[in-house]
Formats: C-alpha cells, structure tokens, sequence
C-alpha cells in the first residue's frame, strides 16, 4: 500500500555529486519517517541518512561515513525525499534504496527497487 519510486542514480567519477529522490506514493498517511540505505556488492545493507518526525522536527542523521559529503532533504508537500551527494567516493558505490517507515503493530518498513550509483575511481 506504500509506495517507494528512487530516482537519480547513475556513473560518476570520484569527486562528482549525483542526487538521488524518492516519492512515496499510496497510503502514505502514517509514513513519518523516510530514509535511505545502500548496499554493495557483498557487503550487507547499511543505513545511510533519514530524516525522522518529518511532520514537525524533520530531524536528520547520517551514518559517519557520509557526515559532510552527504545530505538529506524533505519536500512534504510532494512527500518526496532527496540525497544530495557530494564529494563521491569509490566506496559510495552501491544501490540505494528509499526506506520508509511507520510505528503501527510495532515498526513496519517500506522499501523502494534501489537506484545503483557508481563512482568511478
């Protein structure tokens, strides 16, 4: 019933910026929280950024590896959410995937079909 869409993925040399988006669609009304993780090539999937209480705080955290090169951004109004990366590194390479997630019968997550990034060295 929630529906993830990512966008803006794509070949970058290291250094560049790519920005990524994600819309959430469908029965969005409980959705709060919207984030993203990425996952690389045998490696597990790992938390990125997200932004939590996007109704009133819109607060944001970011995993270390990202503080300063990445940011994460909200627009409401269209229930859409960006990440803005910069200063991209070979090790950015993954597909990223839109999260959302909601607090109803314990915490349920949504997830998006991932965009890949790669970053060229």
């Amino acid at each position: 019933q929630v529906h993830l869409v990512e966008s803006g993925g794509g070949l970058v040399q290291a250094g560049g910026s790519l920005r990524l988006s994600c819309a959430a669609s469908g029965s969005i009304f409980n959705i709060d929280n919207m984030g993203w993780y990425r996952q690389a090539p045998g490696k597990q999937r790992e938390f990125v950024a997200a932004v939590t209480n996007m109704a009133s705080s819109g607060d944001t955290i970011y995993t270390d590896s990202v503080k300063g090169r990445f940011t994460i951004s909200t627009d409401n109004a269209k229930h859409t959410v960006h990440l803005q990366m910069n200063s991209l590194k070979p090790e950015d390479t993954a597909i990223y995937y839109c999260n959302a997630w909601e607090y109803r019968l314990g915490r349920t997550d949504y997830w998006g079909q991932g965009t890949q990034v790669t970053v060229s060295s």
